[in-house]
């Protein structure tokens, strides 16, 4: 059965790619330590991995690594939620899949290596659902903050899955009720950190970098419904937003006029506070890409 390899430092993930023949899939599963989907990730590969035979060249080559820690590697996959998996081949990317939906990453995996000889003998896990990390859980990770992160135009959105048994408003509340709670510290913003939209979103990006805080943010331009219904959720018409402990903050000015009064206003959430935001646990959905 083939195995999976935990990628801890940039070089070997180099090595690694570069060594695989150009007909060998790659299947890169980026997670975090706190993020309990995660957990739920590494049982669906290791599930997978036991269905492909070892043998040369490989068919897949299985890959794991803490998106925190090896932020760039994070960064040149668009990785803003976790737990995220990209199949690559030949060193352009295929798909990816945002979540732990059993179903849809084996479909994933399936679709471009083929099936695996004894996939009809091992039983997948159910999908499990994220859900939102508190703040201050014990549970630690990397000191690279999220606003370091320059993303791609495959940019997930951190979109949970929508019913159809709901009347759309509560579905949409709820949503978003979620969204706001994704991260300790959740922004808000037109783009994202590494390439903001507009002047203020720009601006509070850099006072939050300033500060070191450590946050999650979701790019309004990538989905309109939460775009809208963020503006009636929150009783606020303009963005950037900005909420803390599922609180909201306010816009720029807002903030800033709390970090004035308050310097500390943050500092719980800053690198070396005791708030462990960071990249925001993915909420269900499934992303496809296609390579540039």
């Amino acid at each position: 059965m083939s195995t999976i390899a935990e990628i801890t430092d940039a070089p070997t993930f180099d090595k690694h790619v570069s060594s695989l023949p150009p007909s060998t899939l790659l299947a890169i599963s980026f997670h975090t330590p706190w993020a309990a989907p995660c957990a739920q990730m590494a049982l669906i590969l290791r599930t997978l991995a036991s269905s492909y035979p070892e043998q040369a060249p490989p068919i897949i080559s299985f890959l794991t690594l803490d998106a925190e820690s090896l932020h760039e590697i994070s960064e040149s996959y668009g990785v803003t939620a976790v737990p995220f998996l990209v199949l690559q081949r030949d060193g352009k990317v295929l798909e990816s899949v945002s979540g732990s939906d059993a179903s849809k990453i084996r479909d994933a995996v399936e679709r471009h290596a083929g099936k695996g000889g004894n996939t009809g003998k091992v039983e997948l896990p159910p999908a499990l659902e994220a859900n939102p990390r508190e703040n201050g859980e014990g549970k630690d990770q990397a000191t690279k903050y999220l606003s370091s992160y320059a993303q791609n135009g495959n940019d997930t959105t951190m979109a949970p899955e929508i019913s159809s048994t709901e009347d759309p408003t509560e579905e949409l509340n709820k949503r978003l009720t979620e969204l706001v709670k994704a991260a300790p510290v959740m922004l808000f913003m037109k783009g994202t950190p590494g390439a903001p939209q507009c002047g203020f979103s720009r601006t509070l990006v850099g006072l939050l970098r300033e500060k070191g805080v450590r946050y999650g943010f979701f790019n309004i331009l990538a989905d309109e419904e939460v775009r809208q219904g963020l503006k009636d959720f929150s009783n606020w018409p303009t963005f950037p937003q900005l909420y803390r402990s599922g609180e909201l903050v306010g816009g720029l000015d807002i903030v800033k006029e709390e970090l004035e009064a308050d310097p500390d206003f943050f500092a719980e959430y800053s690198v070396g506070g005791k708030g462990k935001g960071l990249i925001a646990a993915s909420e269900a959905q499934h992303q496809s890409a296609t390579s540039t």
